[in-house]
């Protein structure tokens, strides 16, 4: 008999999971804390990701009318570093429009939901655990919000200052999402998206601020987070862990919602055997753990080597005068963080 798998966990990592090992014959119970839809603190553009991850996942079709982003610029408070093309077009998307497709292919398939649950964080048979990092006290904090009539001037564009960075990508019905990633500072002040705003003149990008007071913000959409730390996190050893338990990226990189992606799709078969009776639920954790180790480890370690240089300002003044020279390696940087 085949045996079922609880995930516990409705983001992009615990819902394509699901989806994959529904089309697989394997019982699914997930369980979501909040309830869909919901705006999440995210840069909602996908870059790196191969087609053929989304296809064996089954959520190909959910993203085929997203936004394909294929220029990017860099600016430094204010000054431009980079015009680049991107290797790969991203594919911009919300995460309000994409995890409610993807709940609802999750329950076409028939798997059973259970939102407004949360599952005890502790290791068990047919568990996996792909609710997101744990909080720590970690010294960043994490802001969005969308604006509506802002003129972009790149399909993408990341903003450094002193004290972080954000980053600009256009969703769907005319939406841009502004996330940063900031230095926590309880001396900022503001209500909703004047908090980001606040954070972003503080670190001197003051014309950005601007730009985005001139734009009509939907204020709904504002969102912040605290109290955590980037970087490999390294899951419990008994535990199976997905996603952002197992490691989180610098969010320059637009690599994130890739990696819940890739994620998912390196458990599925170690979880289709286990639930076939072939293999103990002790080597599924083993293998999901060592197969995560090897595909994420070296960018997430290199990735946050780039994540310190881009927010030391000796780092900034050399990414300066390498980019207005022409010779900012942006192909080779992006690869290694892929």
């Amino acid at each position: 008999m085949t045996k079922g798998i609880t995930i516990a966990g409705g983001g992009l990592a615990g819902l394509s999971l699901g989806v994959g090992l529904r089309m697989r014959g394997v019982p699914v119970v997930l369980h979501e804390a909040g309830r869909y839809p919901r705006h999440r603190v995210c840069g909602e553009f996908i870059s790196g990701v191969q087609a053929t991850t989304l296809e064996s996942l089954g959520v190909a079709e959910d993203l085929a009318d997203a936004h394909r982003h294929v220029r990017a610029k860099w600016f430094r408070e204010g000054d431009e570093l980079l015009d680049a093309k991107m290797p790969q077009a991203a594919l911009g998307i919300s995460r309000y429009r994409l995890d409610a497709r993807l709940r609802d292919r999750l329950v076409g398939e028939g798997a059973e939901l259970v939102e407004d649950s949360r599952c005890v964080r502790e290791p068990g048979e047919g568990l996996v655990w792909a609710a997101g990092r744990l909080p720590k006290k970690g010294g960043w904090i994490g802001l969005k919000c969308h604006l509506m009539d802002f003129p972009m001037r790149s399909d993408l564009e990341m903003h450094l200052g002193s004290n972080g960075y954000a980053g600009l990508a256009p969703v769907e019905e005319g939406r841009v999402n502004v996330c940063g990633l900031f230095k926590l500072d309880r001396r900022r002040r503001g209500k909703g998206s004047g908090l980001l705003r606040d954070y972003l003149r503080q670190g001197g990008n003051g014309g950005l601020v601007g730009r985005m007071e001139r734009a009509v913000v939907d204020e709904s959409s504002f969102l912040g987070v605290s109290a955590f730390e980037l970087g490999w996190q390294g899951g419990e050893e008994s535990l199976c862990t997905l996603g952002d338990a197992e490691g989180m990226i610098p969010p320059f990189t637009g690599n994130g919602m890739s990696m819940a992606f890739e994620s998912a799709e390196l458990a599925l078969e170690p979880l289709e055997r286990w639930s076939q009776g072939k293999i103990s639920w002790e080597a599924v954790v083993r293998e999901i753990r060592e197969r995560a180790h090897r595909k994420f480890r070296r960018r997430v370690a290199n990735a946050m080597l780039l994540h310190k240089m881009l927010l030391d300002s000796r780092g900034q003044r050399l990414i300066s005068v390498i980019s207005k020279s022409g010779l900012l390696p942006f192909r080779p940087l992006l690869s290694l963080v892929r």
